[in-house]
């Protein structure tokens, strides 16, 4: 039952991530790219202090003590790079629906080798039949989704 609730959090993470760039794309238009990543940043930021402050309450740690290497604490910089790229190109002809399609398409290659070499701590795992056709699929049906665009 676990797995189903995880596959859940997963789907709707996808869902908002897709409401997080439609809107990140509409506040770039009213200012700019920058200013939109620096915006969104930083009620972010305020987001997340609301709920450290909220799990605090509770009777587990919110820190667990383990020491994370120092390159773990940039993801931040990763995630405004791609707020500012999606809010620039949501706005052009890729729209949102091929914006998100490629960026999709950007993740699963990057993951299947992140898995297959084992980068960034991940456990390795080699890249088998059908995790590349699966990637195959969802690079072929974004294709599809930018082509039907044009």
């Amino acid at each position: 039952m676990k797995h189903f609730s995880q596959i859940g959090l997963a789907l709707l993470a996808g869902a908002i991530l897709a409401l997080m760039t439609s809107w990140n794309a509409r506040l770039s238009m009213a200012s700019s790219p920058v200013i939109a990543s620096m915006i969104a940043h930083g009620v972010g930021t305020i987001a997340s202090a609301l709920l450290v402050l909220a799990m605090s309450t509770r009777r587990e740690p919110v820190v667990s003590g383990v020491t994370a290497p120092f390159w773990a604490n940039l993801g931040g910089v990763p995630g405004a790079l791609t707020v500012l790229m999606a809010s620039v190109t949501v706005t052009g002809p890729l729209g949102l629906a091929g914006t998100l399609a490629l960026v999709l398409m950007g993740q699963m290659t990057f993951s299947l080798a992140t898995d297959a070499f084992g980068w960034l701590g991940a456990a390795s795992r080699p890249i088998d039949a059908p995790r590349l056709l699966g990637c195959l699929l969802i690079s072929f049906g974004s294709l599809l989704i930018i082509m039907a665009r044009a």
